[in-house]
């Protein structure tokens, strides 16, 4: 169920002119003499465009430093505005970014692959996207972009049918009709979670529609299940009360891939990699602090969103809880070894251009000390 998005105020993403001041004017000479020459074997036109939006990555943060203001950062969602994107608030809120030096303006996205398209071309400098998306764009788009952080390091998709239904085990989704949106992922890896739950995958049909109508749909029954990430559970849950839903998770079926995570561009990570760094470090401390105390994430969720419900906003900072934590590995870790299955799991749903590597979906080094 989505919930009604505000009108986002249009943020400037970067400088387009050279400054008046002599001292900048001199800078600004300096950083376009520097920069062009990596870039002088493309082509022309190719070359043209990666200048003038390196000139933007590079400049704002300079001149915003000179001047004695905080750095500004556009950050663009998955999809949407919801309960678990509190953590974000919460670093917001707590001061986290201010101390950082950071002045984080938060828009939503239409989905993973529309984040990193606006990541790419600088409408904003960091987002949030599916790790899938940043394979797909990299191996048939040539879309420079990478994740720098791990949010999602368990996979979050999963079918969720009433427990009246009478589907009690996966093997039951078989004569069944199944719902999800036309560009969720959750449909197109179900053949992998059919194959490793043991479901007949001839035997299930899948149908599309609009993101508003699954609720409903499931909970009138006019399906049997609905494809959601379980951190759209608690939302679910309140709008099929009092029927009570139950979900069936891939990562229970032993599927092992990433999901979400914060990425970046090439050329901001190659040009002001500290600016990322410090993204990454103030965000990984709100969700610190949201993992510790739920229901004050959700409060400040609601404060800044009051459209959102509170106790959907703590249900769903539970949910990313269970996501993010990973044994024996950093907050926001990357394994180079599950950036491999990821992609090899990709490259089994969907047709891929290109192969691609690990280092060429992800970069290293952004962790906090």
């Amino acid at each position: 169920m989505a919930i009604p998005a505000r009108a986002q105020r249009p943020h400037a993403s970067g400088v387009t002119s050279a400054p008046a001041c002599p001292t900048l004017a001199l800078l600004w000479r300096h950083v376009l003499t520097a920069t062009i020459p990596r870039y002088a074997q493309m082509t022309r036109l190719r070359c043209l465009a990666k200048t003038a939006q390196l000139a933007v990555f590079v400049a704002l943060p300079v001149f915003s430093t000179l001047a004695g203001a905080a750095d500004k950062i556009t950050f663009v969602t998955d999809y949407g505005l919801y309960g678990r994107h509190a953590y974000y608030f919460v670093a917001m809120e707590k001061g986290y970014y201010a101390r950082e030096n950071l002045d984080i303006e938060i828009v939503r996205s239409q989905g993973s692959a529309n984040t990193i398209t606006q990541v790419a071309n600088g409408t904003a400098q960091v987002g949030f996207a599916d790790a899938f998306a940043v394979v797909l764009g990299r191996a048939n788009d040539d879309i420079p972009v990478k994740l720098v952080a791990m949010i999602y390091p368990k996979p979050p998709h999963a079918v969720y049918a009433l427990k009246e239904s009478g589907i009690a085990r996966p093997k039951d989704f078989e004569g069944k009709t199944l719902a999800d949106t036309a560009f969720s992922s959750v449909p197109k890896l179900f053949a992998t979670y059919a194959k490793a739950a043991g479901i007949d995958v001839g035997k299930v049909k899948w149908i599309a529609v609009n993101s508003d109508a699954l609720p409903g749909m499931l909970t009138t029954r006019r399906v049997d299940g609905i494809g959601q990430f379980t951190v759209g559970e608690p939302l679910l849950a309140t709008a099929a009360t009092p029927k009570e839903v139950l979900g069936f998770l891939y990562s229970d079926a032993g599927l092992d891939y990433y999901s979400n995570g914060i990425v970046a561009s090439d050329i901001m990570i190659e040009t002001n990699p500290g600016l990322v760094r410090r993204f990454v470090a103030a965000t990984l401390e709100g969700l610190k602090s949201a993992m510790a105390n739920p229901k004050e994430a959700g409060e400040i969720m609601h404060k800044y969103h009051r459209e959102i419900d509170v106790g959907i906003a703590i249900g769903e900072t539970r949910k990313v809880t269970e996501l993010a934590t990973q044994p024996n590995a950093a907050l926001g870790a990357i394994d180079p070894g599950r950036v491999q299955k990821t992609i090899d799991t990709v490259a089994e749903t969907f047709a891929l251009k290109k192969r691609v590597s690990p280092t060429d979906v992800y970069a290293s080094g952004f962790l906090p000390n």
